[in-house]
C-alpha cells in the first residue's frame, strides 16, 4: 500500500480558497466599478489571476510538481497582480484602504508556502504580501499605524502561521500513524512466526528433551542441550515481543528472561515490570548472584525458581531453590572470611537501592532470597540472614 499524503487535503482547500476567492474578486469588480480609473484592465489582471488559477490548482495536486520554483512563481505572480491595484484603482480609493483587485486572492501564496514548508515560510510570504499591499497606500510609516491599511497584513501573518502548524501537525500524525500501522504489522508477523516456532521447532526440542532424559548416559546430555535450546528460544520469542520501554526506564522480565533455563523457571506479570535503567540492571544483577550461588553450591542438577511481583510502589524478586539448605551462621562466616557473594554481590546491591533483601534457609529444605526494591529510591529494611 502506497503512503498516504497528509498534505493533500490541504492542498484541495487551497484550490477550493482560490477559485472562491476568484469569484468574490470578480463580484467586487461588478459592484464597486466606481473606484476604478481602468476598469477594464482590471478584468484583464482577473482572467490572469483565473489562468494562473487553474495552473498552480494542476501543479499543487501532485507532491512532485510542487517545487520551490512553482511556488516562487506563485509568490512573484500574486505580488505583481496585488502591486497592479496601484495602477487600476484611483488614489483616493487607495488611501483609503479599498480592496485590491486581488480581493482575498493574495492569501494563496501565503497558504501553498505554509503548507509546504511550514509555519516560518508561510509567515515569511505573507510579510513580502503584507508589504506590498501597505505600499499601495502611500501613506507615512506613523499614518499607517493609525489607520486599517495593516488589517489585510496582520490577517495574512495569522493565516501563514496556522496554517503552518497544521501542516506540520498533519505531517507529524501521519507519520505516527504510519509507525503504529508498521509496529502492528510487526507484531502480527512476530505472533505468527512464534504461532509457527511453538507448533514445530520447540515441541521437536522439548520431545528431544524428555527423550533423552529418559534414555540416560549421552542421550540425556543430548536432551539437557536440546532444553536449553528450548528455553533460550523461548525468552527470545517473549522478549521479542515485549514493547519498548519508555527512556530512562528498563523491563525489569526481559532482563530476567535471559536467565531462563530447564532447571531455573522465571516466573513474571504479564504486563512490563518498569524500574530505572540503574535500579534494573543492579536487580537483575543481584538475581544472577543468587542463581550463581545455587549453581555453585547445590550442584548443576539442582533447580531454582525466579517469582517476579510488581507491587506498585515496588518490585518483589523472590529466587527459591531446591538444594541441601545453608548452615546456621555459614553467611556470617563466608563475610568474615572475605566471600562477600551474598553480603554484597546480593544484599549490597539492593541495599544500595534503597530496598531490602532477606535470605531465609532451613537445612535439608532450600534456600528463599527475598528482594525488595522500591520505586523512587526509598529507604527499605538492611539485609539479614535467617
Amino acid at each position: 500500500m502506497g503512503r498516504v499524503d497528509p498534505q493533500a487535503p490541504l492542498w484541495r482547500s487551497i484550490a477550493v480558497f482560490r477559485s472562491a476567492s476568484l469569484a468574490y474578486a470578480a463580484y467586487l469588480l461588478v459592484i464597486r466599478e466606481a473606484n476604478y480609473s481602468h476598469w477594464a484592465w482590471a478584468w484583464v489582471v482577473l482572467a490572469g489571476m483565473a489562468g494562473w488559477t487553474i495552473v498552480t490548482t494542476v501543479a499543487y495536486a501532485h507532491p512532485a510538481r510542487r517545487t520551490w520554483f512553482v511556488l516562487a512563481a506563485d509568490l512573484a505572480v500574486t505580488a505583481g497582480a496585488l502591486l497592479s491595484t496601484a495602477a487600476l484603482q484611483y488614489p483616493r480609493s487607495l488611501a483609503l484602504a479599498t480592496m485590491p483587485v486581488t480581493a482575498t486572492w493574495v492569501a494563496g501564496p501565503v497558504l501553498a508556502w505554509a503548507v509546504a514548508w511550514g509555519v516560518r515560510a508561510g509567515a515569511a510570504a505573507a510579510v513580502i504580501l503584507g508589504a506590498c499591499d501597505i505600499s499601495l497606500r502611500h501613506q507615512s510609516l506613523a499614518g499607517t499605524y493609525r489607520s486599517t491599511a495593516l488589517d489585510g497584513a496582520v490577517v495574512l501573518l495569522l493565516a501563514g502561521i496556522v496554517v503552518g502548524y497544521m501542516s506540520a501537525l498533519a505531517t507529524r500524525a501521519e507519520r505516527a500513524l504510519q509507525r503504529a500501522t508498521e509496529l502492528e504489522a510487526a507484531s502480527r508477523e512476530r505472533e505468527r512466526l512464534a504461532r509457527h516456532i511453538h507448533d514445530s521447532v520447540l515441541q521437536v526440542l522439548a520431545l528431544v528433551q524428555r527423550r533423552g532424559a529418559e534414555v540416560g548416559g549421552e542421550a540425556a546430555e543430548i536432551g539437557r542441550l536440546a532444553g536449553e535450546q528450548e528455553a533460550a528460544l523461548r525468552s527470545l520469542i517473549a522478549s521479542d515481543a515485549v514493547p519498548t520501554p519508555p527512556s530512562g526506564e528498563s523491563d525489569l522480565r526481559a532482563l530476567l528472561a535471559a536467565e531462563s533455563s530447564p532447571l531455573v523457571s522465571v516466573v513474571t506479570p504479564a504486563e512490563p515490570v518498569l524500574l530505572t535503567d540503574a535500579a534494573a540492571g543492579e536487580t537483575a544483577a543481584a538475581v544472577r548472584a543468587a542463581l550463581d550461588n545455587v549453581r555453585r553450591h547445590c550442584g548443576h542438577r539442582a533447580r531454582a525458581w525466579v517469582l517476579v511481583d510488581d507491587e506498585g510502589t515496588g518490585v518483589s524478586i523472590t529466587i527459591r531453590d531446591d538444594g541441601p539448605g545453608i548452615p546456621p551462621g555459614r553467611i556470617e562466616d563466608a563475610a568474615a572470611e572475605g566471600r562477600l557473594g551474598v553480603s554484597q554481590a546480593i544484599c549490597g546491591r539492593i541495599r544500595d537501592l534503597g530496598g531490602s533483601a532477606r535470605v531465609t534457609s532451613i537445612p535439608g529444605a532450600g534456600t528463599e532470597v527475598r528482594l525488595r526494591v522500591p520505586r523512587g529510591g526509598k529507604p527499605g529494611l538492611d539485609a539479614e540472614a535467617v
